[in-house]
């Protein structure tokens, strides 16, 4: 089956997507920091069951193709983020999805379905965090500097986005992310952890460089249920990777 692209006005923005397949369960894939469908999710495009899913990758305001506006991060960009992601699935008629989220769309997504319990059938999140420690400041700061990447990481998001604005907007994330460590306890979402009563299946791999295990530890121990899936050999983009087990333990659990 083929993927289709198009924009639709959610929110006042228009929000890019892609889809495909024609399954009765509806998935939307939420991509990472700086990450779009096309950037992050391209082996769950091509290889996810068409039959039993539609797949639905969208790019959050200010990343890919839904740009305009320009990204920010005011304190709720992960609230904001969260409501758009709900009503770019409403827009497109889907009564009740699951949510698969990387990363910030990890984070995205643990929001969602904690503030749209009756929309969302299922969820799975991987490198995603709910809170903010100095440690992680650290590891972000490191990462601040987009030329000190690899080239491998960098190159596809300097072609979507020309450097100046990549740049820009990493280190604006940095700032926006690190202003958490300031809350209680670092708090970007833990008071919503409780209130998440979907099926939940969390993914971390062993070798995260950006997301250390006691967040998928944390995320686990608070929502009621939840399963924990640690791979040895994962690293933060362990669904690029390992595709194939990826794809085959999420579908597994999604069906």
């Amino acid at each position: 089956t083929s993927i289709t692209s198009a924009k639709i006005l959610v929110n006042g923005v228009h929000l890019h997507y892609q889809q495909t397949g024609e399954g009765s369960h509806a998935v939307l894939l939420l991509p990472g920091m700086l990450g779009s469908g096309q950037t992050d999710f391209g082996p769950q495009l091509k290889s996810m069951n068409k039959q039993l899913f539609t797949v639905v990758a969208w790019d959050p305001r200010g990343y890919g193709q839904s740009i305009p506006p320009s990204r920010d991060f005011p304190p709720d960009f992960f609230e904001r983020d969260a409501k758009d992601a709900v009503g770019l699935m409403q827009a497109l008629k889907f009564k009740k999805f699951s949510l698969l989220g990387w990363s910030d769309g990890g984070i995205t997504a643990l929001i969602a379905a904690a503030k749209y319990p009756a929309l969302i059938h299922k969820l799975v999140v991987w490198g995603a965090n709910a809170s903010v420690t100095q440690e992680d400041v650290r590891i972000y700061n490191g990462i601040r500097d987009v030329s000190k990447w690899s080239e491998k990481v960098k190159k596809p998001l300097e072609e979507m986005y020309g450097h100046k604005y990549f740049a820009k907007t990493c280190e604006a994330w940095v700032d926006g992310i690190s202003r958490f460590a300031e809350n209680p306890d670092g708090s970007i979402c833990q008071q919503l952890l409780p209130d998440i009563k979907c099926p939940t299946f969390i993914i971390h791999g062993e070798k995260d460089p950006l997301v250390p295990q006691a967040h998928a530890e944390y995320i686990h121990k608070h929502i009621k249920g939840s399963r924990l899936l640690l791979m040895p050999e994962g690293k933060h983009n362990l669904h690029l990777r390992f595709a194939e087990d990826f794809n085959r333990q999420v579908e597994d659990f999604l069906r």
